[in-house]
């Protein structure tokens, strides 16, 4: 049992070393959580104008589970009042990530990952800007590339996302795409500690993502720069805080700028079990 402890320690040491710099705020990275995990998160969101007088908000459970190396899944769900005056539930949305390369060596490595992800909100289509995090239903694949040296980590993604809407209605009379192409590039960096001795030491990260989308029925596009900065307590609590600011593009949003804070708890090894041995 004591070695086992040891191991199990040791091998939460190497993780969580190798890979907080990979844990973005707006994105996913081609890595996967650890095997037999469960992880609660919550995110709030806060568009940074008013909307018909109110600032409004969106409010994100999400329940993430580690399969083993290879497979992730991701079941969330959305409350919002974006659309209406009080606060409803939105939406519901599954994802799911299979890593399909890793080249690993000594405190870096390159992965490749496909995902893919459904949702069904009942908002009604009205943005421009076109995503399965409440607004729209829809569907959405594609490809995560990340690349860990030391304490940087560069990821990029790229994926196809169609969302289900009257074309007649949405994309003629308001001129907005329902099908598009999004990518990203994201970048994160631990700043702190600045050697490792035990688990329980706080990570602080911080993170520079570049999230884009360009419509396929209209032309229509935006850019948005996000940063954001992490803190990991005990390698299973995080809390972070970050922010979208358009630069570019003329999809209609709810907001040009978001504000976002994340709270998740991880549960190591949570879905493993005991062997009774039976005499």
């Amino acid at each position: 049992m004591q070695k086992l402890i040891i191991f199990l320690v040791v091998s939460c040491l190497f993780g969580q070393k190798t890979i907080s710099q990979e844990l973005y705020v707006f994105t996913e990275p081609a890595s996967n959580m650890a095997s037999n995990s469960i992880s609660t998160k919550l995110t709030y969101r806060i568009p940074g104008r008013k909307l018909n007088n109110d600032y409004k908000q969106r409010c994100t459970p999400e329940i993430m589970i580690g399969l083993n190396k290879h497979w992730m899944v991701h079941v969330s769900g959305s409350f919002s009042d974006f659309y209406t005056s009080q606060l409803r539930w939105e939406s519901v949305k599954s994802y799911a990530k299979y890593r399909f390369y890793s080249n690993d060596d000594v405190h870096k490595h390159f992965r490749m990952a496909a995902f893919a992800e459904a949702s069904y909100s009942r908002s009604p289509f009205y943005y421009g800007d076109i995503n399965l995090d409440g607004d729209n239903s829809g569907v959405q694949a594609g490809i995560i590339a990340t690349q860990l040296v030391n304490k940087l980590a560069i990821s990029a993604t790229t994926s196809v996302i169609k969302v289900f809407a009257n074309r007649d209605l949405h994309v003629v009379q308001m001129g907005q795409s329902i099908n598009a192409l999004y990518y990203s590039l994201s970048a994160g960096y631990l700043l702190l500690p600045f050697n490792y001795t035990n688990y329980n030491q706080t990570n602080l990260n911080i993170y520079f993502e570049t999230i884009g989308m360009k419509g396929f029925d209209k032309g229509d596009y935006m850019l948005d720069l996000a940063p954001a900065l992490q803190i990991i307590f005990n390698s299973n609590f995080k809390v972070s805080l970050g922010t979208r600011l358009q630069v570019a593009g003329n999809m209609e949003k709810i907001g040009k700028n978001n504000y976002f804070i994340n709270l998740e708890r991880t549960f190591l090894g949570a879905l493993k079990y005991k062997k009774i041995s039976r005499k």
